[in-house]
């Protein structure tokens, strides 16, 4: 069996987390070096027991740079040489955008519309922060240790968590797009522990969209628009009422069935005052054309000479020269 002169790790794959050093055609001698590249550590164990961790770095092997596996073995004197050792690589580089989502929707129970079936999808990174832990709760004794080995697992801790952010964070589901920024950092700083106990960080997580069945989004934008007429009826309303005004301008005539139709519409019953003044000056007793106060029960404006018509003062419906009562609504005048 050959004598090992350097003990170094290329990394072949992106997606590896985890490599066992091949120890099969070599054992270490006294003297071997060890390179343990940036984003890197080593760990060399002795039967199943963790010994020295190594960061990054040159190292020339012997019993000063393995005081742990020393021990173990139990050197008394001396680094005897060769002898064979369990030797593990692990990579400490981020393991950026890895994609998550909810294969079956999560229920979600909103004050408003009660139990919501939500799926939503994004990304998160991670990388390992204790190689000891990750060791010892996931990779176990592996000669190769990849993303793919705990993706299915984080994944289920990630919906996990998101399900308890938006059922303890307070927010509807109406408002969810609106909140994806607070509801991932809110997930963030949840299951970081969760991580941490496998020797693993939740460096970022991001949450890219989050959407509703159909018949709940239509729910929502019905209400919205409801509510939106709600806010604004008093607008409508004058809207209304002005171009009511406008028509009844246009053909004086037509002010006994716009004002009817008016206090159908639920505009107010003095839509028919309004309406009556525009058309005949007599708000406040002055001339429509020209803004010349009138006179008492006069016919003709004195200013211009425009022909000042009688209006019932209740509806504004137009009055003959001898009406006692109002021919529309029956006030007297």
């Amino acid at each position: 069996m050959s004598l090992l002169d350097i003990i170094e790790w290329s990394e072949e794959s992106p997606n590896e987390i985890l490599h066992k050093y091949d120890t099969r055609k070599g054992v270490v001698k006294w003297g071997t070096k060890l390179t343990v590249r940036e984003g890197q550590v080593c760990i060399f164990c002795d039967k199943g027991n963790l010994a020295d961790i190594f960061k990054p770095g040159m190292y020339t092997l012997n019993t000063e740079t393995l005081p742990i596996l020393t021990a173990l073995v139990h050197w008394a004197y001396a680094f005897e040489s060769p002898f064979k050792s369990d030797i593990y690589f692990v990579s400490t580089k981020q393991f950026l955008k890895h994609k998550w989502g909810t294969a079956t929707p999560v229920i979600i129970n909103d004050a408003k519309l009660g139990a919501v079936r939500v799926r939503g999808y994004g990304t998160y990174s991670f990388r390992v922060n204790d190689a000891e832990k990750l060791l010892k709760e996931l990779s176990g004794t592996r000669h190769s240790f990849t993303t793919a080995d705990v993706e299915d697992y984080l994944r289920s801790v990630l919906v996990m968590g998101i399900s308890d952010a938006i059922g303890s964070g307070g927010i509807g589901i109406a408002d969810l797009s609106a909140n994806l920024i607070e509801l991932s950092s809110s997930v963030l700083n949840n299951l970081s522990p969760r991580f941490k106990a496998f020797g693993l960080e939740l460096s970022s997580f991001n949450i890219e969209s989050v959407s509703l069945p159909p018949e709940v989004e239509k729910a929502i934008d019905e209400n919205a628009r409801l509510g939106l007429l709600r806010d604004n009826a008093d607008i409508y309303t004058r809207i209304a009422r002005a171009d009511a005004m406008v028509e009844a301008a246009k053909n004086p005539g037509m002010a006994g069935s716009v004002i009817g139709a008016g206090i159908g519409l639920g505009l107010g019953a003095d839509i028919g005052k309004e309406i009556g003044n525009s058309l005949t000056g007599k708000d406040g007793n002055k001339c429509a054309a020209c803004g010349a106060v009138l006179p008492a029960n006069a016919k003709f404006c004195p200013e211009c000479g425009a022909y000042v018509k009688r209006v019932c003062p209740e509806c504004g419906a137009e009055l003959a020269p001898s009406s006692k009562f109002c021919p529309e609504c029956g006030k007297k005048i």
